[in-house]
């Protein structure tokens, strides 16, 4: 049986990432790049996926955590004959040559480093890997160096002997309370590898003060403050800084229906989803990652409209043909392992509404855009007032024929809404009252809810976002479309995205992300006490370290679908900032658009600052500063 997706937790870098289950067993590490061919990824082929594990030989029960305020994993064995903690993280810091209070430009290395220190008694631990090259397709090339072994361009150092045989990797330790077992699999080779082993605990200390410096910067102090600053520590782990991208998950081929065909790669950078995952990092207090985004975004999507694409690769590739690894067997047996996205091809229009809403909001908070870029955004706004009255494809990118999205339409509003004040004019007002009449005409059923597409009376969870985009509803229409999605999509543990035909087989699990939206919804309509009960419903889903995927099966409770899910936590984070809103404001505190609310949640963290009598406590830039010269290591 494969590892269950809920038992998965992560660390990376910004740059790699690595998923460990509860047991610690390394069963995916891309250590280079969040899209580089992984040394492990057991994850999809429990034959010939690579993996890294180091575990007691004897019985064990096992507890993990994460450092508090970090991405750094620890996992505890406990025995009969004593205890074990296994400290888990991939090494980064402020750049030598950033500013002292930059948090984008990084220092990482692409190592996967794991410290294992003995507590109480004595126990043997072995280790146990197989690595993996080329995606399982080329044998792996192990030969013994200082201090470990080396690998098809990759290495593992370790502190005890290890042995090697026919091109797995094993060896039994034995330790006592206070030793100490030190394990680097690393991209490349290293000359050093005594250097680096001795080096470990001020990598570990680096680290941990990077990531508590990051979240210490976190604005929000509400009632879910564990589970706000646990969903932004992941958003921030899924943004690759080199290039300012964020990518949608850390995994590819994870599917959405056990042993089924829904199996897509993520570490790739949605413009809506990144979108997205910049407001709630904005509505936190976040600016730089927002700033890194834009500049991403405009040097990767320019052309005739803005953006070209709906998603990009993490480097600002275009084409991302969708390849079959057919030689894996997949999760569990489900089937094809993808490489790459056929979806980079398809036309939405309601990414041209989230970059405009966006952009609009990195105006209000201080941010600029310069004539050409503006002059993108008039071409962009003209396409939308000429085509919106076309069909496309949705939010959720099904693999069908076209269609008129009911919430496409909207978006195209949104667009021009925003388009109209990015560039100080009105000269779309009157398409923007065709597509409100539109809307009202065709994309509502006769019961009042707002359809999924012209000509169906079936509704989808994306419009649950509706009411965060100012688009004129008839009076009811929102209470209407809660009911029908409460009625046909709603489960005690979640909600699916929509139900029938999408040009694929199978059914699917719920979506996270739409459990998170239905709570919103239902404070735009003044049901506080509802909305809070959903949310505390919806936290109970994570996983036990906080982390959440993309989907969950309704019946068990497993977790479906790429792992861990930026859609996921920033739905988490819009929904406890509006409790928030509501608790301290009223419902007042939630009309208008993004922007507003963001300038909203801005001034109660300013205030929230002041009234504290305690000052926060800061971590010294030079604490976080990872100079690999100055380490013995450049």
């Amino acid at each position: 049986m494969p590892t269950d997706i809920r038992d998965y937790a992560v660390v990376g870098n910004c740059h790699g990432i690595a998923l460990i289950s509860r047991e610690a067993r390394v069963e995916w590490c891309a250590l280079e790049s969040f899209d580089a061919a992984p040394v492990c990824f057991r994850m999809l082929d429990d034959h010939i996926g690579g993996y890294l594990d180091t575990r007691p030989a004897d019985p064990f029960e096992v507890t993990r955590r994460y450092l508090p305020k970090t991405n750094v994993l620890e996992t505890t064995f406990t025995t009969a004959a004593g205890s074990a903690t296994v400290t888990d993280f991939m090494p980064l810091g402020r750049h030598p040559d950033a500013a002292p209070d930059d948090f984008v430009r990084l220092q990482p290395l692409p190592w996967l480093v794991r410290i294992i220190r003995a507590s109480e008694g004595e126990l043997d631990i072995k280790l146990d890997m197989l690595p993996g090259v080329g995606w399982g397709t080329c044998e792996p090339d192990v030969r013994r160096i200082d201090h470990g072994v080396a690998l098809n361009g990759a290495s593992l150092l370790c502190s005890h002997p290890i042995e090697v045989d026919d091109g797995h990797i094993s060896a039994v330790m034995h330790v006592r309370a206070g030793d100490e077992l030190r394990l680097v699999l690393m991209a490349g080779h290293c000359a050093m590898p005594s250097d680096v082993l001795a080096r470990l605990d001020r990598l570990l200390a680096i680290t941990v003060a990077y990531w508590k410096a990051w979240i210490g910067r976190c604005g929000y102090k509400g009632p879910y403050v564990d589970a706000v600053e646990r969903s932004a520590l992941a958003l921030k782990l899924l943004t690759y800084a080199p290039s300012g991208a964020i990518v949608a998950a850390g995994t590819t081929s994870l599917p959405e229906v056990l042993g089924g065909s829904r199996n897509w790669d993520y570490r790739l950078s949605w413009v809506r989803d990144s979108t997205l995952s910049l407001f709630a990092l904005s509505v936190l207090g976040y600016r730089e990652e927002p700033e890194a985004f834009r500049k991403f975004l405009f040097d990767c999507g320019t052309g005739a409209v803005f953006p070209t694409q709906i998603v990009y690769g993490i480097h600002g590739e275009h084409d991302l043909t969708e390849r079959e690894l057919t030689h894996l067997r997949g999760y569990g047996g489900a089937r094809p392992v993808r490489i790459g996205n056929a979806a980079h091809r398809q036309r939405q229009f309601d990414v041209y509404g989230e970059v405009m809403d966006w952009l609009t909001l990195h105006c209000e908070l201080g941010g600029s855009l310069r004539p050409p870029e503006l002059e993108l955004l008039r071409r962009t706004a003209d396409y939308v007032a000429e085509h919106w009255c076309e069909p496309g494809q949705g939010f959720w990118e099904e693999r069908d024929e076209p269609r008129h999205f009911v919430y496409g339409k909207m978006m195209c509003w949104v667009a021009l809404d925003r388009a109209q004040v990015l560039l100080k004019c009105h000269d779309y007002d009157d398409v923007m009252r065709a597509m409100v009449e539109d809307v009202h005409r065709r994309g509502i059923a006769p019961r009042g809810y707002l359809r999924k597409c012209y000509g169906s009376d079936l509704v989808d969870a994306v419009l649950l976002r509706t009411p965060t985009l100012d688009f004129p509803l008839l009076p009811g229409c929102l209470q209407a479309t809660i009911d029908e999605v409460m009625a046909k999509l709603a489960t005690p543990r979640g909600v699916y995205r929509y139900r029938g035909r999408d040009g694929l087989d199978g059914d699917e699990g719920t979506f996270i992300a739409c459990g998170f939206w239905l709570l919103d919804a239902l404070l735009f309509t003044g049901k506080k006490k509802e909305a809070q009960d959903w949310f505390e419903t919806m936290l109970q889903q994570a996983n036990d370290v906080g982390l959440y995927a993309e989907e969950l099966d309704p019946q068990s409770g497993q977790f479906l679908g790429n792992f861990p899910q930026a859609l996921s936590h920033l739905a988490l984070i819009h929904g406890a900032v509006l409790l928030d809103f509501v608790e301290h404001g009223g419902p007042e505190a939630l009309k208008g658009t993004h922007a507003d609310r963001v300038q909203h949640a801005v001034r109660m963290m300013e205030e929230a600052k002041r009234a504290r009598q305690a000052p926060h406590a800061e971590i010294g830039a030079d604490e976080w500063l990872l100079d690999l010269a100055a380490l013995g290591l450049g």
